[in-house]
């Protein structure tokens, strides 16, 4: 442990030091110039320090203050030396952060004991602490693993459930990227965009209750097999429903509300406006941007900048118009990350089979993306 004394009088610090410089554990620092012990304590890490309350330049008041204002020193024990008995001089003295007194003229072994204790009281806080900082690691690292775990999970979830839609598992790292680029942009905070871009990839979950032949089905849909294919989102939502994470529940709120629209023609429970979740809401420009530009079983890949079109199109009616908005304005990085992770044989072309007119009004009709 290391201590400071500071005082103006020479002989009053080499007898301090004397008093002192045989305590097991201790090294001691004498300095008689208030400005220059603050200097020091800028240096270096002191575990305590005795100031007289007398000196000039600066008063032992002030010098308490200036410590207590630096982080290292706010709970570092403080003994103040004075001769003066006035109780309101004491409580000035407490209230600026002093911890104890000594009295002048000095008695040694009270001044040894005093000491002794505060470096006892020091040594157990500094125990303390560096116990609490080992345990909030310990936490962080499980947190972290636990964490990893969940997102592994659901990673390898959502890639089942794609691939068993005929994609690679490229569609939900896109709409995921996507969808943390305008969260990002709407000015949504560094947790809320990676909350939605682990629970984006979910946002189909439900397709594994559908059916095989409606699933794969290449063409247009009969009605029946359109209300059986719309049934994802309530099947998406049963398997989420009631998560304990924030995680699964902003999934879930992604999956019930990924398919409505803006103006309120959409499903399951025709929302409108900001009715709809925000992470839906934004999962919406993803899903439909990407779906676009996939290969399906009902159709060919659209060319990137067909899809930016369509999206334009619906803002204001199928989407919210500030995520169309971030949407544009983040276009280069979006278009980057939808020409890195292909799915698409390099021998499409996208409007081989059919215009993008009629791939929109598939899609559509499919009422699935």
């Amino acid at each position: 442990m290391r201590a400071l004394i500071i005082d103006d009088s020479k002989s009053v610090l080499v007898w301090m030091g004397r008093v002192l410089e045989d305590l097991a554990g201790l090294e001691v620092d004498l300095c008689d110039v208030p400005e220059t012990a603050l200097q020091l304590c800028d240096g270096r890490q002191y575990d305590l320090v005795v100031v007289d309350y007398l000196m000039p330049g600066m008063t032992g008041l002030e010098v308490t203050e200036a410590l207590r204002a630096r982080e290292a020193y706010k709970t570092i024990p403080i003994v103040m030396i004075t001769a003066e008995r006035d109780s309101e001089l004491r409580l000035q003295a407490v209230l600026a952060g002093v911890n104890d007194f000594l009295n002048k003229p000095f008695d040694p072994f009270e001044m040894r004991a005093r000491v002794t204790n505060l470096l006892s009281l020091r040594r157990a806080h500094v125990h303390l602490a560096d116990h609490a900082e080992r345990l909030t690691e310990a936490v962080a690292r499980a947190t972290e693993a636990i964490a990893n775990r969940e997102e592994e999970v659901i990673w390898r979830l959502a890639r089942a459930i794609e691939m068993r839609d005929g994609g690679t598992g490229a569609h939900i790292s896109r709409v995921a990227s996507v969808c943390r680029i305008i969260a990002e942009g709407l000015g949504f905070d560094a947790a809320f965009c990676r909350m939605i871009y682990l629970a984006a990839p979910l946002h189909d979950v439900g397709k594994i209750g559908i059916r095989d032949a409606v699933l794969g089905k290449p063409g247009r849909l009969t009605p029946e097999e359109m209300s059986e294919m719309r049934e994802h989102v309530n099947l998406g939502v049963r398997i989420l429903e009631d998560g304990a994470s924030e995680l699964l529940r902003i999934a879930e709120s992604i999956v019930s509300g990924h398919h409505e629209k803006w103006d309120g023609s959409g499903y399951p429970r025709g929302l409108k406006g900001e009715a709809i979740p925000i992470a839906a809401r934004i999962a919406a420009v993803a899903d439909v941007f990407d779906a676009l530009c996939s290969v399906r079983p009902y159709k060919p890949a659209w060319p990137p900048e067909a899809a930016y079109a369509e999206i334009v199109k619906g803002s204001g009616s199928h989407f919210d118009p500030a995520c169309v908005e971030i949407f544009c304005q983040r276009w280069p990085e979006i278009l980057s990350i939808a020409q890195a992770i292909s799915d698409v044989p390099d021998d499409a072309t996208g409007l081989a089979q059919n215009s993008s007119a009629e791939a929109a009004d598939t899609v559509k009709l499919r009422g699935t993306n």
